[in-house]
C-alpha cells in the first residue's frame, strides 16, 4: 500500500492526526435484508399463549419447591400447638325401615336426607323422639300388592349404632319421617 504523494516517507517524522486513514468511498445502494417469517412472529405468539403460560407455571412450581422448607425446618406457618387427632372411621350401613305413612315415602328420592321420628301411640300418652338425624335415602323399593295399610319400605344409610336404634323402635313405635 503506498502513502498520499504529498506526505514524505520517513518512519522519524511523526504523520498529522488523520492522513494515515484511506479515501472515503460511495456505498453502493442494496436492498434492505428482511429476515423471514419476522411478520408472523406476533401471530405465533398468540397461537402458542398456553404453552408460555404452562412454562410460566412449571417455572414458577419448580421456584417454590427450590424455596421450600429444608430439612428439620419444618412448616413455615405458626407452629402446630397439638397434633390433629385422627377420628376413626365411621361404619356405615343399611337399614330397611318401615315408614307408617306410604304417601310420604313416596315423596322420598334416593339421595335425600331424611330424620326418622319414632312415635308412641299418644292413647296411651306416649310422646315422639327422633331415632335418626341427616340419614342419607339410598333405595326406595316399590310397594308390593299385598302390603294393605302396613306403611312403606325405604332404605337408609346410617352408622351401624343407629341402624339398630332404628330396629329397636321399628319394632315398638310408629315411624316417620322429615326431609332435612
Amino acid at each position: 500500500m503506498s502513502l498520499p504523494p504529498q506526505l514524505p516517507v520517513s518512519p522519524s517524522v511523526p504523520h498529522p492526526p488523520g492522513t494515515d486513514v484511506p479515501a472515503t468511498c460511495e456505498v453502493p445502494h442494496f436492498a434492505p435484508v428482511r429476515v423471514r417469517g419476522g411478520r408472523y412472529q406476533l401471530g405465533r405468539l398468540v397461537r402458542h399463549r398456553r404453552r408460555a403460560v404452562a412454562a410460566g407455571l412449571a417455572v414458577t412450581a419448580a421456584a417454590l419447591v427450590a424455596a421450600g422448607p429444608r430439612d428439620g425446618d419444618g412448616a413455615r406457618g405458626h407452629p402446630v400447638a397439638e397434633p390433629v387427632r385422627k377420628h376413626p372411621a365411621v361404619r356405615v350401613v343399611s337399614a330397611p325401615v318401615r315408614i307408617a305413612d306410604a304417601a310420604t315415602v313416596r315423596l322420598l328420592r334416593p339421595g335425600d336426607r331424611v330424620d326418622v321420628i319414632a312415635a308412641q301411640d299418644t292413647a296411651t300418652g306416649g310422646d315422639a323422639r327422633v331415632v335418626a338425624r341427616g340419614a342419607r335415602v339410598t333405595k326406595v323399593p316399590e310397594p308390593l300388592d299385598g302390603a294393605g295399610d302396613s306403611g312403606a319400605l325405604v332404605v337408609l344409610s346410617v352408622p351401624r349404632s343407629t341402624a339398630a336404634r332404628l330396629a329397636g323402635a321399628g319394632a315398638t313405635a310408629r315411624l316417620a319421617v322429615t326431609l332435612c
